[in-house]
């Protein structure tokens, strides 16, 4: 149980400054790479946020792993997820490949039971989602929607035929 709370000063002055150096570095990269590195549209983004969030931490904390071995890393995980959405956006087929489909759980005064056990996913959530954006009457709502990144979307108005509609490319399980 020796050095639980203080091992010696040259030990929290690095981590003090490979913290600021490692964080300098993160930012800048997630400047260069853009929003999409942050946001949570899909699985793959997820998991790089993660996974800078653990290489950050390493970097801080494991005295083997150098800033320049951490920024490497953060870079990689940086330019990978940039050449995923780069070429996600540009192919349809690589697209579906790597992420789910938005999944219709709620259409036209109906829960779609087989959607729901299909993404585990109950009534009660739903109709909490519901309460939760001022839905007083189900007859007033069109369709639930589980989007890719697992947040849910209320429709009031759409239709699933019309190319138009908000539920467009949305995936109905029957």
């Amino acid at each position: 149980m020796e050095n639980v709370f203080f091992s010696n000063w040259e030990s929290i002055g690095r981590t003090f400054s490979i913290g600021i150096l490692a964080y300098v570095s993160l930012m800048l990269m997630l400047r260069i790479s853009g929003k999409r590195t942050l946001s949570q549209m899909r699985e793959f983004d997820f998991i790089v946020t993660v996974a800078l969030g653990s290489t950050l931490a390493s970097v801080l904390l494991t005295k083997e792993i150098s800033l320049m071995d951490g920024a490497v890393a953060m870079g990689i995980l940086i330019g990978l997820q940039y050449i995923l959405a780069y070429v996600s956006v540009r192919s349809k087929k690589f697209s579906k490949l790597i992420s789910s489909e938005p999944t219709l759980l709620f259409y036209k005064g109906n829960f779609l039971w087989s959607a729901l056990r299909k993404e585990r996913v109950t009534e009660a959530e739903v109709r909490s989602i519901l309460r939760n954006n001022g839905i007083v009457s189900i007859e007033d709502v069109e369709a639930v929607v589980m989007e890719s990144n697992g947040q849910f979307t209320v429709v009031k108005e759409g239709n699933l035929s019309s190319d138009d509609s908000p539920l467009s490319g949305v995936k109905r399980i029957d």
